[in-house]
């Protein structure tokens, strides 16, 4: 009986280390699989390749990012074995001519992957990715930062969705932001918020950074157009051509700071500050120079506040 005992034992312990050995890959997208290797622990992962099913009964040989493998590897089927961080595009060739037929590019990430390398955090609570959006019609704008030691990485993949549902999306040109279009967006109040993950890679190093927010959070108007002054005194300025009609529901409220000549609106060392709803307001200063400066933001979901606009005052001049 105890014998028996610790045969099944002996089993269990085989059968939970041959699962354990086992490679943790995954497809990314067409022609690109993801390997997952625990940080730091020098790991040697063998992975199962194929040239594909119309090359079955062809001379096949295979390459490692345009190089010739040592020791040669040949066949429709191969196994490549990754150490550490050292994935590669293999490429399968007719042995006869050199001729291409297909290939499947090994990438790598970090398990856990909390361990990021590629992008730079923008702050602790706003994460890795920044997004805004100029009104509520569902398009908004996110965009991320690389670290001085990777600047040319490279985004893979953008995957965007509110409730399962895909948002379309278009990689800004120089692959430091993106931009989306929420379709199915509607005025009544969100009920799901949208995800967006960017996968990014660095040679064969992969990361992926997630952000999840309701498009109210994000809103921000644009800067305040017409500010004008006629009297040095009265200020008035308009919505933003980008801000949702109509005005009087989509409501803006404005901050409304004086400061110092010289200061810029950022600085906390102001003459007077105030908030309004309406869109022109008098300053009471004895001064005749200084900055006069306003923004909105959303006056129901308090979001982002729109950049400055200011006018400065000088005794001869206003320029707005």
């Amino acid at each position: 009986m105890h014998l028996l005992f610790l045969l099944l034992l002996c089993a269990a312990s085989c059968c939970a280390n041959t699962h354990s050995n086992q490679p943790d890959i995954e497809p990314l997208m067409d022609n690109v699989l993801v390997l997952r290797v625990p940080y730091g622990k020098g790991s040697r992962v063998y992975v199962n390749l194929t040239c594909g099913g119309a090359h079955q009964n062809q001379p096949v040989i295979w390459k490692k990012d345009g190089m010739e493998l040592e020791p040669a590897l040949q066949g429709n089927h191969i196994r490549v074995l990754v150490r550490e961080m050292d994935g590669g595009n293999y490429t399968c060739h007719q042995s006869t001519d050199g001729q291409y037929l297909n290939h499947t590019v090994i990438l790598v990430r970090s398990d856990p992957d909390n361990r990021t390398v590629i992008l730079k955090e923008k702050s602790p609570k706003e994460g890795h990715i920044h997004c805004t959006a100029p009104n509520y019609r569902g398009s908004f704008h996110c965009t991320w930062t690389r670290t001085e030691d990777r600047p040319n990485a490279a985004v893979l993949l953008v995957k965007a969705e509110r409730d399962l549902k895909k948002i379309p999306c278009v990689l800004d040109a120089d692959g430091s932001g993106v931009r989306c279009q929420d379709t199915d967006c509607q005025h009544n109040e969100e009920q799901h918020s949208i995800s967006i993950t960017v996968y990014i890679r660095s040679y064969s190093l992969l990361e992926a950074y997630s952000k999840t927010f309701y498009l109210r959070d994000i809103v921000r108007p644009a800067m305040l157009p017409n500010l004008q002054t006629s009297d040095r005194r009265v200020f008035s300025w308009g919505y933003p051509e980008s801000w949702e009609k109509p005005c009087t529901y989509f409501r803006l409220q404005f901050e409304v700071k004086v400061v110092h000549s010289g200061n810029d609106c950022s600085s906390e060392d102001h003459i007077e500050y105030n908030t309004t709803e309406q869109t022109q307001y008098e300053v009471n200063v004895k001064t005749r120079r200084f900055v006069f400066c306003v923004r909105a933001q959303d006056k129901f979901t308090r979001g982002p506040f729109s950049h400055w606009s200011n006018c400065m005052v000088n005794r001869n001049d206003v320029k707005c």
